[in-house]
């Protein structure tokens, strides 16, 4: 009995102090006034890289932010080599254009319609981006082409190549709305032929043709070397005349410095992650979740419309090891780690959306806690005045189908075919409320996509301005490293834009070029133990994400994306050579046009301003050399027990720790 009443002293002794535990929480719940706060990626930064001004911490380890030194001497040039006459204002007629597509496909074809507006000596009625229409329920501020690019800088930057209007003279427009002018649809693999032959008689005749772009070009990327001034031609859209408006422009800029005020340089990083792309390559099993069934359901519409001419199941395991599928958020940070970088180092995530969502994030965020975005960067009412005010759409409401009548399921029940027939399934699970939200919901419900909402078209429009934005900071980033380029589907990709571009303005930037086959072989050596590789790995992949920044990273981007996309390889066209000690033999692709060592020399203006830059940079460099390696590479005669060591003692390299 003593014993008995022993433990029920305890038990009321515990249960005082959970009720007294109780009310002190409740009480400092009451009375506290602690709010939650949102993340600010400048707080985040600044608690990192406190010491802002100190000349320390704003050097740079050169083994992984220096310049390419063996493609420094390649310039920008895409000014006509050769006799170049204006523009007649007595052309061959109008040429107007609907384009279709997302930012890269919109980018390019513009381009394209430029160049051909200059082979028919055409006048270009400014293209209609046909994602930022007003039937999307964009702002009623801007048009579709000004809604992403600056129309007067675009009409103005090529008065001396091509005449552009922004609209068809009155007396052409109702016979356009009509459609009483020829219309055509070319490929992107349309060659110049084409349209001397087939669309130039229909432009003399009628004065005015329509193309219609749907496949992110309407020109062959590849031209004879006599049409060398067309290709100079789309350089100097893509890089000069295309100028966003001036409130992304700023902000993209803003962005940037934002970045860069911790002193630090940053990485970019644009995942590639895109449905139609996934599905085009067959990769769907790489996420084993309700994004499967959407990449193969649009794997199934692609086989439907002729652009697949594959099966509808395919390996995606041998598709990965083939190079054929992007690489992994979390591959790319691990890659990252093998080459050095640190963990507090800053990396931007470019793209307007990720196909997989946030979790696909989270391996790269527990390797680098510097992962920051357009979201993080920004407020929102910086992002809303880029949209512009716009008027109010009915919310999208998930409804379910309407339930069937007894007629009706009588009806069905007869015309299930002869008996014996099988008993009725069991009845559905239901399906509850966060199941039904998100664009993917219909997918529990129904076999066939539905059309996109009002919503979904705006959102899609403002996909525009968010490349836009990532755009900027990807090419003004000190590094940059894709996910997915040159995937052989001939569509232009965004990383493919920012290559070229960062290629044409500074060759020597540092931008990683990787042969996804060769990593996808790396990582199956070390499947089972990613995040404690050996060393030899390490120097592995090293050695080859090294190599792809330079010659052989430039020529393996040359024979596999400038096929597909030009302005993703505008070398040698747009570029001269400034002439040095290090003279670059000549590299020839298969079909024996020169890739890399074939450009002219610079001018001489060009010559005497990089030297006064060299040598200014050489006086900075000298003093930096010593501070930055002992800095970042204090065992520099033992380079791989160094990376060893990086792993071993960062505590965030194993998020399992």
């Amino acid at each position: 009995m003593a014993f008995k009443s022993k433990i029920k002293w305890v038990a009321l002794f515990v249960l005082t102090l959970s009720l007294a535990s109780l009310v002190a929480h409740l009480s400092m719940t009451k009375f506290s006034s602690m709010n939650l706060v949102q993340y600010s990626a400048k707080e985040a930064l600044s608690h990192d890289f406190p010491n802002t001004g100190s000349p320390l911490k704003t050097r740079r380890n050169k083994r992984l932010w220096g310049a390419v030194r063996s493609l420094e001497s390649l310039q920008p040039h895409a000014n006509p080599r050769s006799s170049y006459p204006v523009p007649d204002e007595n052309t061959n007629g109008f040429i107007y254009a609907k384009i279709f597509g997302g930012f890269e496909k919109i980018r390019s074809s513009i381009c394209d319609l430029v160049t051909i507006s200059r082979l028919l000596n055409a006048t270009l009625v400014i293209p209609e981006i046909q994602q930022s229409t007003r039937s999307k329920g964009v702002s009623y501020k801007f048009k579709s082409f000004s809604y992403l690019y600056d129309e007067e800088q675009f009409i103005m930057l090529l008065k001396n190549d091509v005449n552009i209007v922004k609209s068809l003279p009155e007396y052409l427009k109702a016979a356009r709305r009509r459609s009483e002018f020829p219309t055509f649809k070319p490929k992107n693999s349309a060659s110049p032929n084409f349209y001397v032959k087939e669309v130039l008689p229909n432009l003399k005749k009628a004065k005015v043709v329509g193309l219609i772009v749907t496949e992110g070009g309407c020109l062959k990327s590849i031209l004879p070397p006599s049409m060398s001034e067309f290709q100079r031609l789309r350089c100097r859209v893509a890089f000069h005349a295309l100028q966003f408006r001036p409130e992304i422009q700023i902000l993209g800029l803003r962005m940037v410095e934002r970045l860069r005020a911790s002193g630090q340089p940053f990485l970019a990083y644009h995942p590639g992650l895109v449905r139609d792309t996934l599905a085009y390559h067959g990769c769907a099993e790489l996420f084993q979740d309700v994004h499967t069934e959407l990449i193969q359901y649009r794997r199934a519409q692609l086989i439907k419309q002729g652009i697949i001419h594959d099966e509808l199941s395919v390996d995606s395991h041998l598709r990965r090891e083939n190079g054929s599928c992007p690489l992994m958020p979390e591959e790319v940070g691990l890659l990252l780690r093998a080459l050095g970088y640190p963990s507090k180092t800053i990396i931007y995530l470019a793209g307007s959306k990720t196909f997989g969502g946030q979790r696909l994030l989270i391996p790269l965020r527990a390797l680098f806690g510097n992962l920051v975005d357009r979201t993080t960067l920004c407020s929102k009412t910086e992002l809303s005045d880029l949209v512009g005010p716009e008027a109010p759409l009915p919310a999208d409401i998930f409804r379910l189908p309407l339930p069937k009548s007894e007629q009706q399921l009588m009806d069905q029940w007869k015309k299930a075919g002869p008996r014996p027939r099988p008993l009725p399934p069991p009845p559905d699970r239901p399906i509850y409320q966060h199941e039904k939200e998100g664009w993917y919901a219909w997918i529990l419900e129904k076999d066939k996509e539905p059309d996109p909402s009002p919503m979904e078209h705006r959102m899609q429009a403002h996909r525009l301005i968010w490349d836009a934005l990532d755009y900027i900071v990807s090419v003004e980033a000190d590094a940059f490293f894709p996910g997915f380029n040159n995937d052989g589907s001939g569509w232009p990709d965004f990383s493919g834009l920012v290559i070229g571009q960062r290629l044409y303005e500074r060759a020597s930037s540092r931008t990683y070029r990787p042969d996804r086959k060769t990593i996808a072989a790396l990582f199956n050596i070390m499947r089972d133990d990613m995040y404690h590789p050996k060393r030899d790995w390490m120097l592995s992949v090293k050695e080859h994400l090294n190599r792809s920044l330079s010659e052989d990273g430039f020529f393996r981007q040359s024979l596999l994306s400038k096929p597909n996309s030009f302005l993703s390889h505008p070398l040698p066209e747009c570029s001269c050579r400034i002439p040095s000690v290090e003279t670059s033999k000549q590299i020839k692709g298969k079909d024996g046009r020169i890739v890399f060592g074939g450009e002219e020399e610079c001018p001489k203006w060009m010559e005497l301003a990089r030297a006064e830059g060299a040598r200014n940079d050489n006086m900075e460099s000298a003093e930096d050399d010593n501070d930055t390696v002992e800095q970042l590479e204090p065992n520099a005669v033992d380079a791989p027990s160094s990376l060893t060591s990086l792993i071993d003692h960062d505590e965030e390299w194993d998020p399992n720790d």
